[in-house]
């Protein structure tokens, strides 16, 4: 239940009342941006809150349990501060939103109607729609670790515990936003930087980051293919820094970093056809540690 102040109270019990909405949106990057569907800029609270933004709001689905309400937000990209551009670069995937219900006369007067994380972002040509998950859509992500072969760390990372070196390269030639030939990788073995994480460093990319899908080697240079095409153009010259590539497997873990120590899955898990089987002539499954 909302608790409303008795200054919001009485405006509404007045019966002619001069309602807004207000989104104070925080984006992953720690960007806050507000706006309101109201005809004029408000100023909500510390943030300025832009009108004309090109953004509505469907009705909003509640439940008394622990199913995710949900509410789409659609909008045209009519702000300078909703980029086509921000949007490809996922800058608003996650983003923490608030909507609130403000009275435009004061904006003192207002309530918190949802507050949740931005879902799924489906974009046209002129606008786009995004989905607006309540608090208990956390609920339905996995939590806690799997049984499974391959390492759930992420290389680098305080479990994995190596120090990752940053390898600089200099874009040469691209054939696409997704795979570009580079300078300075030539000390590096084929398929080294497979799945390795690139940062740029300049260009209209600059600190803009995707996976290495494949790494390869010809006479032109290194050639870099990326998982997903990157969000602006990339253009000969630009820097970017790498690091080596992990496909979390023990034998990799070992022979490439080695930490095999330090390796976080279950190599020796008894897989379909062990658990299967039956004793036979020979076996020695005797329950003895065996050897890595």
């Amino acid at each position: 239940m909302k608790v409303l102040s008795p200054a919001l109270q009485a405006h509404l019990d007045s019966g002619v009342t001069t309602l807004c909405h207000g989104w104070r949106l925080t984006r992953r990057d720690g960007t806050v941006l507000g706006f309101t569907d109201h005809d004029h800029d408000l100023m909500i609270g510390d943030l300025l809150h832009e009108a004309a933004a090109g953004l509505t709001a469907s009705a909003v689905e509640s439940s008394s349990g622990l199913a995710v309400d949900n509410l789409d937000v659609l909008g045209a990209l009519m702000s300078d501060r909703l980029s086509e551009a921000d949007l490809d670069a996922g800058l608003f995937d996650d983003a923490v939103i608030e909507v609130w219900r403000v009275n435009w006369r004061d904006t003192a007067e207002r309530v918190l109607l949802r507050k949740g994380n931005l879902g799924e972002v489906t974009r046209g040509a002129t606008g786009f729609s995004a989905e607006l998950r309540g608090l208990a859509h956390r609920l339905n992500q996995p939590v806690g670790r799997l049984f499974q072969y391959a390492c759930d760390a992420d290389l680098g990372d305080e479990r994995c515990g190596i120090t990752v070196e940053l390898t600089e390269g200099v874009v040469a030639a691209t054939e696409d936003d997704r795979i570009i030939t580079a300078s300075g990788l030539d000390a590096l073995a084929e398929d080294y930087l497979t799945r390795g994480r690139l940062q740029f460093t300049s260009g209209n990319n600059d600190s803009a980051a995707m996976e290495v899908k494949l790494h390869t080697l010809t006479p032109a240079g290194a050639v870099i293919e990326l998982w997903q095409a990157m969000p602006r153009a990339i253009s000969a010259g630009d820097t970017f820094s790498v690091t080596a590539g992990c496909d979390k497997q023990f034998s990799t873990c070992k022979a490439k970093f080695a930490n095999g120590v330090n390796f976080r899955g279950f190599p020796h898990m008894p897989g379909n056809d062990f658990i299967l089987s039956y004793p036979s002539a020979g076996d020695e499954n005797d329950g003895g540690s065996r050897n890595v």
